[in-house]
């Protein structure tokens, strides 16, 4: 009797796993760095000697690919949808392993 409380219960938590990722949105494996550059142009004010602000951020989409690492430049207007689908493909895999 236990045992089959115990799957009952197994087969309940399955189920509740399986909608939790059919209710996650898009998905993304990888990572996104913000970066800060300095131009070319020596009047700029990055440049500047006593208050030098460099240009960005400008955000990198990091991630593998047919087994090889590939990056891509992400819009300022995109950067919230790809940090969550990010989130979500983490939330996917947690889901996954349990």
């Amino acid at each position: 009797m236990d045992l089959d409380k115990e799957i009952g219960t197994l087969e309940r938590r399955i189920l509740e796993i399986k909608n939790e990722i059919m209710g996650l949105g898009e998905i993304r494996n990888g990572s996104v760095s913000e970066q800060y550059n300095v131009c070319g142009n020596p009047t700029c004010r990055c440049k500047d000697k006593d208050n030098p602000q460099k240009h960005g951020p400008d955000y990198q989409l990091s991630y593998r690919f047919n087994k090889k690492s590939t990056s891509q430049f992400v819009s300022a207007e995109n950067i919230d949808k790809v940090r969550q689908q990010l989130a979500d493909y983490k939330t996917c895999v947690k889901l996954k392993d349990e």
